[in-house]
């Protein structure tokens, strides 16, 4: 214990050093070579001065990260080949200055070919060949701006589609119409990664089916063939609308939706349309992508978004629960940032299936008021009542808020979305663009499981409706083994863990099947040197079951707090990954951990949350302290 308290006062020492002077964290969030690639592509698409100095470090950043196994680039750290994620780094490589005939380049381009070329690219890329000139747009789906005038009942219609879903497709629903090429002033293409055979580019959405994929396929043609028909009057219209979209939800300098790819769309959408750069929306988007650049010595590369709430929120927990007068006012700081940011007056696109919901969220941004996120919300609210007797009443009403908003977005299965309610029109997944797999935002277990978290926690009942409804949809989505399917997080580990933390703050015994089968598959699946891991290929298509994978410090935190959550603090699998967690330390106090633990869009897009293994070993390893102190094995919060 004297080992683990040590480690407990290095690791809050070290993340208090890294607390922002107004209170909050903020930790780098990595994705692959596709977003630095973009940022490059989009500078030379505006047609903007070279910047030398920035393009050789994001050029270094995609040299290194480039795979000495498959040559090419993956979608996280150690991944196999992406096709898509290489052409885009292939072809900013290219417009930086590197010689095709450089040996990482030709080994990158036969890799490329190997897979098919170019034309076996995801949409959005090929999209983005087609901005450039460098690809045809009849090999990209057709989509008519005039989408956004369909009635809502309409099958195809933005509010079906998920909030990333709805704010990258209509800047790119403009751009589609105008077909616009990209200024280039070097006049770079890419025409060697292309083979001249016909390629038909695969699907990453699970469930497809063969029926709605043919008729969805003979609308894209139908549209193609009448792509020039359309009424002047009715296109001025549906772009006119496209702009109004996107201008209401400009977002200052966070951005639209606050995420790189819309932003960026945002910006080459108001160049398409003639606006000037001084005018104030383009102005303002172009500026809110330079906010995502990280730029270090060397290197450089550009976040797909930024994570302060999350971040904050999550740090906050860690530290009230290493305790102590000194970090419990950093976790008060912190709280006091975060309440502010709730959105208490803007009803946002959650509303067209929520209407009479009154606002009340938090997103995981600096600001996203149309976007506020679910997942979010119910770690803040836990955050301000676990701080509830420091704070006084000045927490009751964000927390009551909180709750109502949240609550009042539960879907009809029981369960809870990230951003929206019953966003779950799964045929949607067929369409041509929808290639990603990633168009909706459906229940999911890990944001329900925080919800249930967030109720029980504040004493709602395990009986009440809403609750009853919730447990009833994680008892229909545990697996067969005892798991539960991580939508934001890698993977079964992450599902796990807050599912077990959400069960047992509902009541449920460490002896009841649901929470017995969970903590059994996380001991078995522990690994020999004590800690747990996971990779991004579980969430292949053909899963079929764990695969063993190296221990990273934030995986292993979540199995040790589930598996206290469990009511397992004596076990030996607790101890043994304490042990692990203490071994790890680094010199700083914190860990490190380069593998990418973050769910973006499964099998398409991973996030590396650099904080992840500063604030999640520590809370682990306060938690295993307090237990053992207290001589108890029930956790009184929700996380």
């Amino acid at each position: 214990m004297a080992d683990v308290e040590r480690a407990v006062d290095r690791a809050t020492a070290a993340l208090s050093a890294a607390q922002r002077g107004d209170g909050h964290w903020v930790f780098e969030l990595e994705a692959d070579a596709t977003i630095p690639a973009e940022y490059v592509l989009l500078r030379h698409y505006l047609g903007e001065p070279v910047d030398a100095v920035l393009e050789a470090k994001i050029a270094r950043y995609l040299r290194r990260i480039q795979s000495a196994d498959h040559d090419g680039w993956g979608l996280f750290h150690g991944g196999g080949f992406d096709v898509s994620a290489t052409v885009k780094a292939y072809y900013a490589l290219k417009m930086i200055g590197d010689a095709p005939d450089a040996p990482h380049m030709a080994r990158a381009r036969a890799a490329i070919l190997a897979a098919g070329g170019a034309a076996a690219s995801n949409v959005f890329t090929r999209i983005q060949l087609a901005l450039f000139g460098a690809g045809p747009w009849r090999a990209v789906p057709t989509m008519p701006p005039e989408l956004i005038l369909t009635p809502r009942w309409f099958p195809i219609h933005l509010s079906k589609m998920s909030y990333w879903a709805r704010t990258v497709v209509v800047p790119l629903l403009v751009l589609a119409a105008l077909k616009p090429v990209a200024r280039n002033a070097k006049g770079i293409k890419v025409d060697e990664l292309y083979t001249g055979v016909k390629v038909r580019p695969g699907s990453k959405a699970a469930d497809t089916k063969w029926l709605w994929t043919v008729g969805f396929n003979a609308l894209d043609r139908v549209l193609k063939a009448g792509d020039g028909l359309w009424p002047r009057r009715l296109r001025r219209r549906a772009i006119d609308a496209c702009v109004a979209f996107v201008t209401e939800r400009l977002n200052g300098e966070d951005g639209l939706g606050a995420i790189y790819p819309a932003m960026a769309n945002s910006v080459m959408m108001f160049d398409a349309l003639g606006y000037a750069e001084d005018h104030p929306a383009r102005a303002i988007a172009r500026t809110s992508v330079e906010r995502l650049l990280v730029v270090r010595e060397d290197e450089a590369y550009c976040q797909p978004c930024v994570s302060p709430v999350w971040d904050t929120a999550l740090a906050a927990h860690a530290m009230m629960e290493a305790g102590g007068d000194a970090n419990e006012a950093r976790a008060t700081a912190a709280l006091d940032w975060l309440v502010p940011r709730q959105v208490l007056d803007v009803k946002g696109d959650w509303a067209e299936e929520k209407p009479d919901v009154r606002p009340g969220g938090w997103a995981f941004q600096y600001n996203n008021d149309h976007y506020p996120d679910l997942d979010d919300t119910a770690v803040v609210v836990m955050a301000l009542d676990r701080a509830r007797g420091r704070a006084g009443p000045g927490h009751d009403e964000p927390i009551a808020r909180g709750v109502e908003w949240t609550a009042g977005l539960q879907s009809r299965d029981g369960g809870w979305g990230a951003f929206d309610a019953d966003n779950s029109y799964h045929y949607l997944n067929n369409l041509p663009f929808a290639d990603h797999g990633a168009l909706l935002d459906p229940p999911t277990a890990d944001v329900s499981a925080r919800v249930v978290s967030m109720l029980a926690q504040l004493g709602e009942p395990a009986d009440s409706p809403r609750m009853a409804a919730a447990l009833a949809y994680l008892e229909r989505e545990q697996e067969a083994d005892g798991s539960w399917f991580g939508r934001w997080g890698i993977n079964y580990v992450y599902g796990t863990w807050s599912a077990l933390c959400a069960l047992n703050a509902a009541g449920l015994p460490p002896d009841h099947p649901m929470v017995a089968r969970a903590a059994n598959w996380l001991t078995s699946i522990q690994n020999p040197d004590g800690g747990w891991g996971e990779d991004c290929e579980s969430y292949a298509l053909d899963y079929a079951g764990y695969t063993p994978a190296p221990s990273t410090a934030s995986q292993t935190a979540w199995a040790l707090l589930g598996l206290m959550a469990a009511g397992a603090v004596d076990s030996d699998a607790v101890a043994r990954g304490i042990a692990w967690l203490a071994a790890h330390q680094d010199a700083d106090g914190l860990w490190g951990q380069e593998q990418y633990t973050g769910g973006g869009f499964p099998r398409v897009f991973y996030l590396r949350y650099h904080g992840y293994p500063k604030y999640f070993p520590l809370w682990a390893m306060a938690r295993y302290r307090n237990l053992k102190r207290s001589n108890a094995a029930h956790v009184a919060f929700g996380m």
